[in-house]
C-alpha cells in the first residue's frame, strides 16, 4: 500500500469517508438491519390469511366480547320483565350499586361453592394433570405403530362421549343396583354406592375427568414428543444414559414448554371444574358436596331468577381468573418459559 493512501494528520482522517454497513441478506443501505415492509404492504400479503380468520373472529366478538356488556347487570336490581327486549330492560332496571357483591360475600352458601370449586381444582391438578404426560411418554415408548395407533385411539376415544353417557355408565358401573355392588353381594359383602356418597363424590368427579378428557389431552404431548430430534437421543445413547436417563435429560425438557403453557391455563380455568358433569350429579349427593361456582351461579341466576345477584358472582369468578392466569404467567416466565405470552 503506498503512502499517499494513508492520512497525514487528525484531520485527514475526520475528512476521510467511511464504508456505509452492508444489511443482513446482502442488501446496502443506511443501517445494517432490512427495513421491515409496511402496513399496506403486509395487509396485501396476508390478506388472505386475513379473510380465512374472520369469521372466527366475528364468532370470538359475538359470543365472547359482546356479552361482557351484559355484567352491567350485577350493578342493578336486574327485572327481565321489564320489557321484551333485553336491553331496554337492562336500561330501565334500578341500580342498587354494590348491593349484590356485599350479599356475596355475606352468603354462607357462595363461600362453600369456592371451597367446593377450589378442592376440585387441587384434586384434578394432581390427580388428572400429569396422567396425559405419564400416557404421552407410556405411549411413544411403544415401538410397533400399529399398537400405538390402537392404543391413542381407544384413550381419545371417551372425548367424544356427552356427559350424560358418562355419568350414566359410571352410574352401572358404581352405582347401588352397579356392577361393582353386584359383586360384593355375591361375595357376601354388602352393597355400596359411590354415586350417593358425599365423602367421595370430589374423587368421583376427578376419576370421571379422568376417563373422558385423558386422551385428548395426549394429543398435545405427543406432538411435543414428535418435534424432539432423534439425534438427541442417539447423542445421549452414546453418552451412555439409559431408557430413564434419556427420559429425564432429553425427553421431559422437551416437554417443558407445553407443560408450562397447558398449566397456566389449567390455572386461569381453575374456577370452571365443569357445569354439566356436576350439575347432573348434584341432586345425588346435595350442594353441600356437589355445589361449584358454576352451579351457584346457574342456581341463583335460572332457577331462583336472581339475575343481578348471579351476574355478580359470576363477574367475581372472571375477575379472579384473570388473576389467577397473570400470576400462573409470570410464573411461568420465572422459571424460564413463554407462557400464554412473553415478557
Amino acid at each position: 500500500m503506498s503512502h499517499s493512501t494513508v492520512p497525514r494528520t487528525r484531520a485527514e482522517a475526520q475528512t476521510q469517508p467511511t464504508k456505509t454497513p452492508v444489511a443482513s441478506g446482502g442488501a446496502t443501505g443506511p443501517g445494517t438491519r432490512a427495513a421491515e415492509p409496511g402496513f399496506r404492504l403486509r395487509f396485501r400479503r396476508d390478506r388472505v390469511l386475513l379473510l380465512m380468520t374472520l369469521p372466527a373472529l366475528l364468532l370470538i366478538l359475538v359470543f365472547n366480547y359482546v356479552p361482557i356488556l351484559g355484567n352491567i347487570v350485577a350493578f342493578q336490581d336486574y327485572d327481565p320483565y321489564v320489557s321484551d327486549n333485553g336491553i331496554v330492560s337492562m336500561l330501565h332496571s334500578p341500580w342498587v350499586g354494590l348491593a349484590n357483591f356485599q350479599q356475596i360475600f355475606q352468603d354462607s352458601a357462595f363461600w362453600s361453592a369456592v371451597q367446593n370449586t377450589l378442592l376440585l381444582f387441587f384434586l384434578q391438578l394432581v390427580l388428572f394433570f400429569p396422567i396425559p404426560i405419564l400416557l404421552a411418554l407410556l405411549i411413544n415408548s411403544v415401538v410397533r405403530p400399529r399398537v400405538r395407533a390402537v392404543a391413542q385411539a381407544v384413550l381419545y376415544l371417551p372425548h367424544f362421549f356427552s356427559w350424560v353417557l358418562v355419568v350414566a355408565v359410571f352410574q352401572q358401573m358404581f352405582g347401588g343396583a352397579g356392577m361393582l355392588s353386584q359383586l360384593l353381594r355375591e361375595h357376601g359383602h354388602g352393597g355400596i354406592d359411590l354415586m350417593t356418597n358425599a365423602a367421595t363424590f370430589k374423587f368421583l368427579v376427578t376419576a370421571q375427568s379422568v376417563w373422558k378428557d385423558a386422551g385428548w389431552g395426549i394429543i398435545v404431548f405427543l406432538a411435543a414428543l414428535a418435534s424432539v430430534s432423534p439425534d438427541l437421543y442417539e447423542a445421549a445413547a452414546m453418552d451412555g444414559a439409559g431408557r430413564w436417563r434419556r427420559m429425564w435429560h432429553v425427553t421431559l425438557p422437551a416437554l417443558r414448554p407445553v407443560v408450562a403453557l397447558l398449566l397456566v391455563l389449567r390455572v386461569g380455568d381453575a374456577l370452571t371444574v365443569g357445569f354439566e358433569q356436576i350439575l347432573l350429579q348434584r341432586d345425588a349427593v346435595g350442594p353441600g358436596a356437589a355445589e361449584v361456582l358454576d352451579t351457584f351461579v346457574w342456581w341463583n341466576g335460572v332457577r331462583n331468577q336472581d339475575f343481578g345477584y348471579a351476574a355478580a358472582a359470576g363477574l367475581v369468578k372472571g375477575v379472579v381468573s384473570i388473576g389467577l392466569v397473570l400470576a400462573a404467567n409470570k410464573v411461568a416466565h420465572l422459571m424460564g418459559e413463554q407462557g400464554v405470552y412473553r415478557k
